[in-house]
C-alpha cells in the first residue's frame, strides 16, 4: 500500500510538473487575466530519441465537460500551433501595429472557435514551435511519424484529463496539415480496433484548404488563375495543351516547362494566400522550393542567411508574423508559457528546415474509407454535401487559411457543421 500511495503520488508530481496553467500573458491588454482557461505542457511521443510536443490547450467558454474536443494541426509542414491560436481560430489575436521597441500587444478575438470547443493547439511535426528532441535523429521526421506522434500524444494527454475522454473527438488543421489529418483519424480508427487500447470517441474531422498530395494540389493554380484573369487565355491553353495533365512541378518536356515558368513569373508578382490583397514579403523564409527560378533561390538563401527575412509593411497582413516573431522569443512570454530553458534555440512560426520526408504520395483513400465508414468530415474551400458524411463549403472573400481572413463567417460555419446542422 505504501508503494502505491508513493507511485501515486510520483505520477501525480511529473503531471503536475507537465501541466501548467497561465494566467496572465505578456502584452494582452484588455485585463490582468486572461478571460479563458489556458494550459501549457509537454507530451512525450518518443521515449527513445526524447521527442517532446509542446501544446496549447484552451477549454470551450460554453460548456468543457459536454462540447468537442479539437486537435488542431498547423500547415507547412513546420509551422507553430501558435499562428492557428493567435491568427486563425483561437481567443487571443495579434494585435498589428507599427512596432516601437517594446513587447507586440495581444488582444481578445471574438469569434474563437473555443466558444463553441475545447482545442488542442499542438506545435507538430517535432521541430514545430516549442517542439524538440533530445537526440538530432530524433527530428526525422515525415507524414507517417506525425500522425503516428499525435496519435501518441493524445492518448497520453486524454490519460491525464480523463474528464474529457467521453467529449466528441475531432481532428483538424488546415494548409498541409490537412493532408496528414486524415491519416491521424485512420491511425485512432485502427487503434479503437484493439481491445487493449484506449478508446477515442472519435466522430470525424475537419481541414481547410488542405493538401491530398495529388498533382492537383499544384496544378489546380492554372485553371484558377486563369478564372480570376491572372494569365491570358493564351497562356492557359498553352499549358493545357503542352502539359497534358502532368505534374506541373515536374514538367516532362521543355515547352511545357517554358510555359510553367512564365506562370511562375506571373504567380510572384501576388500574393499566394490572397491573390486580392496587396503583395507583401512573408516575414518568415519561405521553403526553398517556392522560388520560380534557380537564381531568385540563391538570392533568397543568401538574403535570408545574411539579413533575416523582410520585414513586410505594416499595411501588409504578414506583419502580425514578424511581430508573432518578436512576442514568441520575449524571455518573459517563453517564461509565461513554461516553455523549457535551452530546448528552442530561436522560435520560428514557420520552421522550413525540418528533416522532413514525404512519405505519403495521396491521402485520398483514407478519405474515402473514413467517410464511407460513418465518420464526418467538412472540406472548407467548396457548400455541397455528399451522402458518405463529406460536405465541402465555401468561405467567400477568404485566403488560405480562412479563418485568418473571415473570422466571423468560419465561426459561424463550424458552429453549424459541429452542431449537425445544415451549412
Amino acid at each position: 500500500m505504501l508503494f502505491l500511495f508513493f507511485l501515486c503520488m510520483f505520477r501525480w508530481f511529473l503531471l503536475a510538473s507537465a501541466i501548467y496553467k497561465v494566467t496572465h500573458l505578456p502584452g494582452f491588454l484588455q485585463q490582468s487575466a486572461l478571460p479563458f482557461y489556458l494550459e501549457t505542457g509537454y507530451v512525450e511521443v518518443d521515449e527513445f530519441y526524447g521527442v517532446q510536443l509542446f501544446y496549447y490547450f484552451i477549454e470551450s467558454e460554453r460548456n468543457p465537460r459536454e462540447d468537442p474536443l479539437l486537435l488542431w494541426l498547423t500547415g507547412g509542414p513546420g509551422c507553430s500551433a501558435l499562428s492557428g491560436l493567435a491568427l486563425e481560430i483561437g481567443p487571443l489575436k495579434i494585435r498589428s501595429e507599427r512596432y516601437n521597441g517594446s513587447l507586440p500587444n495581444l488582444v481578445y478575438r471574438p469569434y474563437s472557435w473555443t466558444k463553441i470547443s475545447n482545442i488542442i493547439f499542438l506545435d507538430s511535426p517535432v521541430g514545430s514551435g516549442f517542439s524538440f528532441s533530445n537526440h538530432p535523429e530524433g527530428y526525422e521526421t515525415g507524414d507517417k511519424s506525425w500522425s503516428k506522434h499525435a496519435v501518441i500524444f493524445l492518448r497520453k494527454w486524454l490519460m491525464d484529463h480523463p474528464q474529457f475522454l467521453s467529449n466528441p473527438l475531432y481532428i483538424a488543421g488546415d494548409s498541409y496539415a490537412g493532408k496528414v489529418v486524415p491519416l491521424v483519424v485512420h491511425n485512432i480508427l485502427n487503434g479503437n480496433d484493439l481491445e487493449e487500447q484506449q478508446k477515442f470517441n472519435i466522430q470525424g474531422y475537419i481541414i481547410g484548404n488542405p493538401s491530398t498530395g495529388e498533382f492537383i494540389d499544384s496544378n489546380a493554380q492554372v485553371p484558377f488563375a486563369f478564372g480570376m484573369g491572372i494569365i491570358s487565355d493564351e497562356l492557359y491553353q498553352g499549358i493545357d495543351k503542352n502539359c497534358k495533365g502532368e505534374d506541373y512541378n515536374n514538367p516532362k518536356n521543355s515547352l511545357c516547362a517554358s510555359l510553367i515558368q512564365i506562370f511562375e513569373e506571373f504567380k510572384s508578382e501576388i500574393t499566394m494566400n490572397q491573390i486580392l490583397e496587396p503583395h507583401c514579403s512573408f516575414a518568415t523564409p519561405k521553403p526553398k522550393y517556392v522560388a520560380s527560378t534557380r537564381k531568385s533561390m540563391l538570392l533568397q538563401e543568401s538574403y535570408t542567411a545574411l539579413f533575416g527575412p523582410p520585414i513586410p509593411e505594416v499595411k501588409c497582413r504578414t506583419y502580425a508574423y514578424y511581430l508573432m516573431n518578436i512576442w514568441a522569443n520575449s524571455n518573459d512570454v517563453q517564461e509565461a508559457l513554461n516553455v523549457k530553458k535551452g530546448k528552442v534555440k530561436e522560435w520560428k512560426r514557420c520552421n522550413y528546415d525540418l528533416n522532413y520526408t514525404t512519405d505519403v504520395r495521396s491521402n485520398l483513400e483514407y478519405h474515402v474509407n473514413i467517410t464511407t465508414s460513418g465518420y464526418r468530415a467538412l472540406v472548407y474551400r467548396y457548400t455541397e454535401s455528399y451522402s458518405n458524411n463529406m460536405t465541402f463549403a465555401t468561405v467567400k472573400g477568404a485566403g488560405h487559411t480562412a479563418p485568418e481572413y473571415k473570422a466571423k463567417e468560419c465561426l459561424a460555419m463550424f458552429r453549424r457543421w459541429i452542431s449537425h446542422r445544415l451549412l
